[in-house]
Order: C-alpha cells, then structure tokens, then sequence
C-alpha cells in the first residue's frame, strides 16, 4: 500500500440529509484525495435493528450511493461497495466470535444506550449485541490504517485494536491495529430544534428541491423568548443560527445576525432569509445532481459491482493470512 488506508461505512437507512453531508461526506471527500479509501453501504449492520422490516434495503442502497455521488464521492478514486456482497466481513466475524469475550461486547457503551433508547423494537438479538464485533472485521478484513468516527464512537475503534491484538497474540502478526480519526461534526438542528434525525421527521434531504428546503426552513422553531418582532432573541440558543454557522459568512454572522437578533433589528424571517441566500447555493447543486444521476440507475448498480470485485480481493487475501495462521 502507498497511501494509508481509510475505512468508513453508513447504514442504508433511507435518504441522507444534511446532518450527514457536514457531519461525514464533506470530511470523506477531503479523506479520498489523501488516503485509499473504502467506502461501504452497511446493510448487515441496517439488520441489526430493521429485521422485521427489510422490504426497503435494496432500495435504501440505491438512494444513498445517490447520496454520495451528489455530494462529491468519487468512486474512481475511493472504492464503494455493499457489505453483504463481500462475504469475507461475516467469515472473518464468526471466526472473531469464537475468541472475543462476551464481556467486551456488553460493555460497549452504545449497545447499552441504544438498548435503553430503543424501546419499540427488540434488541435483545445476538446480531444487535454482536454488530461491534462485525464492525471490527469490517474495518480489519481491509487493513484500514484510520477510521473516522466522532468521540462517541471511540469505544468501537477500541474494541476493533483488542480485538487484533488478541488474534496477533493468538496466532501470528496478521492484523492491523486501526487508530480512530477523530472527526469534529457540528451541530446539524432538524427543523424542530432537535438533532437532525429521520425518525424525527426534521431533516433538510440533500435530495430536497429549492422549494422544499425553503418550505421547511421558514416555519424553523427559533430562540423560543421571540414571541413578537420586537422582542430581542439570544442567537446561542436559536437552532437557525446553529445553521448559520454552517452558511453564513462570519464577518456577515458579527455585523448582521448577532446584533439583529440580539436588539430586535432583524426578524426571524429575515433572519431565515438571509440564511437561505448562503444555504441555497450550497445545497441546490447537490440536490440538481442527484436528480440527474437518479436518471441512470445502472450506473448505480455498475460501480456498485465493480467496487464491491475490487474490496472482495483485498477481503479475501486478508481472509486467507488469517485462515492460514489459525490453521484452518
């Protein structure tokens, strides 16, 4: 390998909205000039909490490899493919289960929210208190050299390097201790003022037209001690403003939008308005490029295929380094 390895994944969970542009594909674009990325659609981890529903998966692909391409994601460069066409990741999972103690897996610190969080489904599944563990065979069945995760995500980095200190101490030095690439993701508000989320049903799509996005950021929920036009607001605990940090200029954010706010010079739907000017022109490519390659879904599938032959390859010889070591 000449450049370092990244390894990153998503869940195909339906369209992606700008939470996800800020928060990962723009450091993904950035990533794919600098290191040999891998990119994978994740439907096996989609399992771990949609089982009973698994109707949309192939669909769901489709739309965020959409997704990708619209925002910048150059599959000549990066490799993309789908987790379950490289069957590699669950051979090398199963032989990982069979030294991995169950007590790494319980301690995980997201297993035990999301168990607490989730309460109309059950997780009580071993593909649910296991999918750590299928995490790390996706990111060392590659090498991966970093992974990109935020600081809540920590934790599976960790699991993944005991996980190949415990094979090289097992057997032989296979494996390649991956090191999180710590990644800042700022706030991304749903329009209600929560975090942007499609179960919220508060999501800006990077699919939305002009319009929709318009439609949805006007009736946005502001500082909440705003009543009347008149009433001064306090920009820090406004979710709009969160999202001017996003698009507004600085300069524009220190002479324009703190002092309205902040005497009641400016009102909320100036406010907004000033944030479509700079919001529009950043997302209104991505959404008219989306719509353009959704014309041709078989170049979809094509790269799909083609990414998912060349990660099988590099799958496969590590697969193979890590059968011969145990002697199987």
């Amino acid at each position: 390998m000449t450049r370092k390895r990244v390894l990153s994944g998503m869940r195909p969970t339906g369209r992606l909205h700008m939470g996800h542009l800020f928060g990962a594909l723009e450091n993904w674009q950035k990533m794919q000039a600098q290191y040999e990325c891998f990119f994978f659609v994740a439907d096996w981890h989609a399992l771990t909490t949609e089982y009973a529903d698994s109707s949309q998966l192939k669909s769901n692909i489709v739309e965020i490899v959409l997704d990708w391409l619209a925002a910048g994601l150059d599959p000549d460069t990066a490799t993309f493919f789908v987790q379950s066409r490289v069957p590699e990741h669950a051979e090398l999972h199963l032989l990982f289960s069979m030294f991995t103690p169950l007590s790494w897996l319980e301690r995980v610190p997201t297993y035990k929210e999301q168990r607490d969080q989730i309460s109309d489904k059950d997780l009580g599944t071993y593909g649910f208190l296991g999918y750590p563990l299928l995490q790390a065979a996706d990111i060392l069945i590659y090498k991966a050299h970093y992974v990109p995760v935020g600081v809540d995500q920590v934790p599976h980095v960790e699991l993944t390097r005991e996980v190949a200190r415990r094979f090289n101490s097992l057997y032989r030095e296979v494996l390649v201790e991956p090191d999180a690439l710590l990644t800042e993701f700022p706030r991304i508000p749903g329009t209600d003022g929560r975090k942007m989320s499609k179960s919220y049903g508060n999501s800006i799509f990077l699919a939305d037209t002009p319009e929709e996005i318009t439609a949805k950021i006007k009736p946005m929920v502001t500082d909440p001690a705003r009543q009347r036009r008149k009433d001064p607001g306090n920009p820090e605990v406004c979710p709009v403003y969160d999202l001017h940090r996003v698009f507004t200029p600085e300069a524009e954010r220190a002479e324009t939008i703190v002092p309205g706010c902040t005497t009641a010079g400016i009102g909320c739907l100036d406010c907004k308005a000033i944030l479509l000017k700079h919001a529009l022109p950043v997302l209104v490519p991505i959404s008219t490029r989306r719509a353009e390659l959704a014309r041709n879904p078989r170049a979809v599938a094509e790269l799909l295929d083609a990414g998912s032959r060349r990660a099988q390859v590099v799958a496969r010889a590590t697969l193979e380094e890590v059968k011969a070591a145990m002697q199987i």
